[in-house]
């Protein structure tokens, strides 16, 4: 959910100065090892120039493999608290 939340915040971001992370407290995001992701203004442009839809890969719920592409993943491995996810838009 947290990978999803800002590989679709990617769009409204374009051209924009400003970044969306949103992570699992936890260290994972669904069965991956990535905790969340994060995007920015140019996250879009950078997804059209390597041929990945963003409009397809969530409706395929795949953000990691787009977020990956694009340097977009956070991983930081178990972190032993599971208290929430944690979500920041710095504009």
């Amino acid at each position: 959910r947290n990978q999803e939340l800002t590989l679709a915040a990617a769009e409204g971001l374009a051209g924009l100065e400003a970044v969306v992370a949103s992570v699992g407290s936890d260290g994972t995001d669904g069965p991956t090892d990535a905790a969340g992701g994060i995007t920015d203004g140019a996250t879009a442009d950078t997804l059209e120039a390597l041929g990945i839809s963003i409009d397809k890969t969530l409706a395929d719920n795949d953000a990691y493999h787009a977020l990956k592409a694009c340097g977009g993943l956070i991983v930081t491995g178990p972190t032993g608290t599971n208290v929430n996810d944690i979500t920041v838009l710095l504009v």
